[in-house]
């Protein structure tokens, strides 16, 4: 029994906010931004907008290309840090709003960046226990709620959005081959957000364990799913920081056709990076069915992990 990705959806809000746009507050400048991460603009969402409001969009676009009822839906795994509230769960507000009237079983978690690598391995392995035929993850973030608009170190890499797949039970030899997941407690303050605080990051630190700890994360997926890197069609890396997408690929020796990447268009945004860089990917034409593709992440916990997929 296994299971496959049979739909996909994203969405991030229409306000752009540029670099350029960010120099009229921020010591800081489009050269400095885009040197140092790669990022040219990033969606912001309105104030009133919660991160229920763009998984919903997310979602039910892919409900839509996964061809399914609502009603089959047998689970709602959300992944957020910026949650509508502490409860009830942004994924039981997404459940009632895309119809799921079968009433699933619906809950949020929470690994930062990690959190939909998290969520899809929780996911396969519901399917792989027989809880149900379609599971749908959505990860989505508002993280401009949290970031400190005044610290330029962390204000200028973040972004809202959302992105959202549909798992389905198969019998085919697609799926997830393999799910990687670590975590380590000792490094929280690197990176964290206190409740009713702002995001603070040690961007140094974080960043030379977030190479470490993905490339061996990778590694590992792969050799569980008995494939090797030149087996991979795509690399879909977690989007916080052109430099370390980079230096990840140059550790796997991998060449740079076979990394996606999108952060110049949207900045860092959180879980919801990976689900959003697979769809823009996937319409693209960067991989078609059949094809093998590596999913990274690294994020607040700390936590990481990788997961090889045959899609």
């Amino acid at each position: 029994m296994a299971c496959e990705i049979t739909g996909m959806g994203m969405y991030v809000p229409p306000r752009i906010l540029t670099n350029h746009d960010l120099e009229k507050f921020l010591d800081t400048s489009d050269e400095w931004i885009t040197t140092r991460t790669g990022i040219k603009e990033r969606r912001i969402a309105d104030e009133w907008v919660k991160a229920s409001d763009l998984g919903t969009y997310a979602a039910k676009e892919a409900i839509e290309m996964a061809g399914i009822d609502p009603k089959e839906i047998g689970a709602v795994i959300c992944a957020t840090s910026t949650p509508d509230m502490a409860f009830p769960s942004t994924a039981c507000f997404i459940a009632d709003r895309v119809g799921c009237s079968s009433k699933p079983m619906a809950f949020d978690i929470s690994a930062a960046c990690s959190g939909f690598i998290y969520a899809l391995t929780i996911a396969r392995s519901f399917i792989i226990a027989g809880q149900a035929d379609h599971i749908l993850v959505v990860a989505t973030e508002v993280f401009s709620k949290i970031v400190d608009w005044s610290d330029r170190t962390t204000a200028v890499l973040f972004g809202d959005g959302a992105g959202a797949i549909v798992i389905s039970r198969t019998n085919s030899d697609r799926g997830i081959l393999s799910a990687v997941m670590n975590s380590d407690g000792s490094h929280w303050k690197l990176l964290h957000s206190p409740t009713c605080e702002k995001l603070r990051m040690s961007g140094r630190e974080t960043f030379k364990l977030a190479i470490r700890n993905m490339e061996k994360a990778c590694i590992q997926s792969l050799e569980e799913s008995g494939l090797t890197i030149d087996d991979i069609k795509l690399v879909i890396p977690h989007q916080a920081n052109i430099r370390i997408i980079n230096a990840l690929a140059e550790k796997l020796g991998i060449p740079e056709e076979k990394v996606f990447a999108n952060i110049h268009r949207y900045g860092n945004t959180s879980a919801a990076t990976i689900p959003i860089a697979m769809y823009e990917a996937y319409k693209e034409g960067r991989f078609q069915q059949g094809d093998n593709i590596l999913l990274t992440a690294f994020g607040g916990g700390l936590t990481w992990g990788a997961a090889t997929i045959r899609v």
